[in-house]
């Protein structure tokens, strides 16, 4: 799951230690490792042998690749993908593992086809640590090229490179908003150089809109500068410019509902004629389109159908019923008569759009009628494709249409210390487009975010929230990671974020889910006294915030009792103090006053504190949220500051 955006991969190894470097990497990826026949006594998975020169071969991973990553001298690299280099938005993301596997470097398509994400994923992988490339990631922002990917924006036209460039110069970026979620903007680093709204200073321009914006559009704004009139305005090879020559970029969310009604057998051409000249005339952008809607009569209509597939834009459908109790301004008798319902395609884009007003009414076309371009079509032997007749209406809506289908990890930090980390829960955190945790546990990661990532930290009693928001941003299309100490699935937040998908009536695949587990408190803090988990054990949270007190106290009379080693969880809070004085006495009537009892607080973090006492004793120290009790049994010791428990009452 964490490198499905990077399927099909291909990695490449010419020596017997860089194809060992490069396996277990390739397992976990789902990558393809080749090696030179001449390697065919290495016993390893997913590995594959090609023969002839490695130029040759690299020709032909080419194109079947989205991206491939090299473990070999960065110079041979750059000499054998050299002539294969056409264009960074199509070329294979190029990533190289040093040979002696320190770092991972970022070569080519940095941006558009993720090498720098690619690089980071590696790099965890691999314990390396990653080379980006790249002036966005070195001023922390995501880079303009990629800046609405997460949220299913399509780029339209511009001077990509001379914005980029400007923002590389750490010039000031105008950015105008017109359309689409602004979460983005909320969490740049600071110092960014994007100024939002206009400016009497920017060195570039990023429209953010549902519509084409001309040169025109930059002129006016110029004119509105003071800069006067009477220059020119041009526009060159994809390119936008205006008359200060500020590059310009455009993107385009996806926030058009395109309603549309047609008689059956409508052609697939005429559809697209009608949906692209009304977008012409309202100055709309057709990538700017979410989807279709319509009338569940037409779910069948093949030209509809095709002209959805070929797209890519879903086709959402509504009864008659539910379409006739929308109000539209231009209902029609003869289409209620026909179908049952007063409207069609404007009903259904206000449906589907979630909106009440139109930013296109109906609008007709017929094959032979005025509004078809038939000039357009003089020569063309397919004219008589153009059969039917369309309606069209457009709104759009407040959210943008990803078109991604949404991911929730569930990762446990483990103790704090990124060294205590699984490569994969490490791996899933860089992946994320968002990550949502306690504020303490998500400082605790910041090595591993990465620029453009959504953060959202929640309060500590805010777990059911940090859940529900979870779910709402990968029900949207992004790919969510919700941070637990410890491990997610004790005592952290798996369970709420099961509790409320299934709340919600989720259908176990939609959004997907993926559990990073961690290394628990309990793992952690009996690590650092010695073995007192050697036998049976349990853990109890002295928490009644979700838990009722006399439950835990019913559990914590059959755990002294059963003589389980006990980690007590959340001993003691500022305004509950007397829950573990409870639990001190309940185990004193099993157990020996001197028992051994270890009190871990913050373990692997830098401040970290350890202390062995008795059971009789214990509470004479310091305990808050932040430490774990681990109380021994009969048989556990205390030998030369060691916390020891036998596997077993035998002598």
């Amino acid at each position: 799951m964490l490198f499905n955006d990077f399927q099909p991969l291909a990695a490449i190894a010419t020596t017997p230690v860089a194809a060992q470097k490069l396996q277990s990497m390739c397992q976990t990826a789902g990558a393809t490792l080749w090696v030179p026949e001449s390697l065919n006594h290495l016993k390893l998975k997913q590995i594959k042998f090609y023969s002839g020169s490695l130029k040759d071969h690299i020709a032909s991973l080419w194109f079947q690749n989205r991206a491939l990553v090299f473990c070999l001298a960065t110079g041979a690299v750059v000499r054998l993908i050299a002539p294969l280099l056409e264009d960074k938005s199509r070329d294979p993301a190029i990533v190289v593992v040093e040979q002696g596997g320190r770092f991972v470097i970022s070569l080519c398509s940095s941006h558009q086809r993720g090498a720098n994400q690619l690089a980071q994923l590696v790099a965890h992988q691999l314990g390396a640590v990653p080379i980006l490339t790249g002036a966005a990631a070195d001023l922390g922002i995501p880079g303009i090229d990629v800046l609405g990917i997460p949220f299913g924006w399509l780029r339209g036209e511009g001077n990509w490179t001379g914005v980029s460039a400007a923002a590389a110069r750490g010039e000031s970026i105008e950015v105008i908003q017109e359309a689409g979620s602004i979460l983005w903007q909320s969490h740049l680093k600071e110092g960014h150089p994007f100024e939002f709204g206009a400016s009497g200073d920017s060195k570039a321009r990023i429209w953010i809109s549902s519509q084409v914006k001309s040169p025109q559009a930059s002129l006016e704004i110029e004119k509105g500068k003071g800069e006067g009139e009477g220059v020119k305005v041009f526009k060159n090879k994809n390119s936008i410019q205006n008359p200060l020559l500020i590059p310009e970029v455009q993107w385009h969310p996806r926030v058009l509902w395109v309603g549309i009604g047609c008689e059956r057998g409508t052609s697939k051409e005429l559809l697209v004629t009608a949906i692209e000249q009304t977008c012409q005339r309202y100055q709309l952008a057709t990538a700017a389109i979410a989807a279709i809607a319509t009338i569940d009569l037409k779910a069948d209509e093949v030209g509809l159908v095709e002209l959805c597939a070929e797209h890519n834009w879903p086709l959402r459908t509504f009864p008659a019923e539910v379409l006739g109790g929308v109000s539209v301004p231009n209902p029609s008798r003869i289409v209620k008569k026909e179908v049952g319902t007063p409207s069609v395609a404007e009903a259904a884009a206000l449906l589907a759009a979630s909106s009440q007003t139109l930013l296109v009414s109906k609008q007709i076309f017929r094959s032979q009628s005025l509004n078809l371009d038939i000039a357009k079509l003089e020569g063309d032997n397919n004219i008589h494709n153009y059969q039917g007749a369309v309606t069209v209406a457009i709104a759009q809506s407040e959210l943008e249409y990803t078109g991604r289908n949404g991911q929730l990890f569930l990762v446990g930090t483990g103790p704090g210390q990124l060294d205590q980390m699984t490569p994969a829960a490490q791996t899933a955190v860089t992946k994320a487009d968002a990550v949502i945790g306690y504020s303490l546990y998500i400082d605790l990661i910041t090595a591993l975010r990465r620029p453009g990532q959504i953060i959202e930290a929640l309060p500590i009693t805010k777990e059911r929230q940090r859940a529900q928001r979870a779910i709402e941003l990968a029900e949207w299309g992004l790919s969510v990671a919700v941070i637990s100490s410890g491990d997610c699935g004790i005592y952290g937040m798996a369970g709420l974020v099961f509790e409320e998908l299934r709340n919600q009536g989720w259908d176990g695949k939609k959004p997907e889910i993926q559990l990073f587990p961690g290394i628990s408190a309990l793992q952690a803090a009996a690590s650092r006294v010695g073995a007192p988990l050697m036998h049976d054990f349990c853990a109890i949270s002295l928490s009644d915030l979700l838990t009722p007190w006399k439950v835990i106290e019913k559990r914590l009379e059959a755990a002294a009792q059963a003589d389980f080693v006990t980690a007590l969880y959340n001993p003691q809070s500022r305004k509950r103090t007397q829950q573990i004085a409870i639990a001190q006495d309940i185990f004193l009537k099993y157990r020996h006053p001197h028992t051994p009892v270890a009190i871990v607080r913050s373990a692997y973090r830098e401040d970290e504190q350890v202390t062995l006492t008795t059971l009789d004793k214990f509470l004479d120290l310091p305990i808050d949220m932040l430490s774990t009790v681990l109380i021994g049994n009969q048989s556990t010791d205390i030998y030369s500051n060691w916390m020891i428990t036998p596997r077993g009452y035998l002598g």
